[in-house]
């Protein structure tokens, strides 16, 4: 018996015997199932066109409750830099616009998408007007306000998403996008 043929029969061996645990364990499931959280469709603010949050299945995200007339507005300049600057990454900033504090967000979703373009270059994608908090708030704010034990208390307040899509970190309004808090935090969840 030559070496060669011993070393065929032990790799038949070895792969006769391996087979039932192959067979018996689950198939990989890959980047390409949605979370749950993510099972959730809102409209663009540009043009009311239905979004799929699921097509950020695999994404970090960074979420933000916005609007146009809040002492937090100038925040629109560093969430769109995080967003140029970590996307090829795989960081995704959504931003959803709330009239729920203060009456901050009164426009209709083109002059806010203008306002939002004009002034501050926003390239990220942004959502319709969105409730964030109380009785009649979206399942996706109930849902992130859950996992973190945090509602926002103001606009502009942050989550972090990982890409299992699960809630990692919660961001206060105060905390501007460079804050090194945030950047680490996205830095792990890349």
């Amino acid at each position: 018996m030559t070496i060669f043929t011993r070393l065929a029969g032990l790799v038949l061996f070895c792969a006769m015997s391996m087979a039932p645990a192959l067979a018996a364990s689950p198939a990989p499931t890959g980047n390409t199932a949605c979370p749950a959280l993510l099972q959730q469709q809102f409209k663009r603010l540009q043009d009311e066109s239905p979004q799929q949050l699921c097509q950020y299945a695999g994404k970090v995200l960074l979420v933000v409750n916005t609007a146009s007339y809040c002492g937090f507005t100038n925040q629109y300049q560093g969430l769109e830099a995080l967003h140029a600057r970590y996307q090829g990454r795989g960081l995704v900033v959504l931003g959803f616009p709330s009239n729920d504090f203060g009456q901050q967000e009164p426009g209709s979703g083109k002059e806010i998408a203008d306002f939002c373009f004009n002034t501050y270059g926003v390239k990220f994608p942004m959502f319709s007007k969105t409730v964030v908090v109380g009785a009649g708030r979206s399942p996706l704010y109930t849902a992130m306000a859950k996992a973190s034990g945090e509602a926002p208390q103001w606009n502009f307040h942050k989550y972090l998403i990982n890409r299992q899509g699960q809630v990692v970190g919660s961001f206060a309004s105060g905390v501007p996008p460079e804050d090194k808090r945030l950047l680490s935090a996205i830095e792990r969840a890349l």
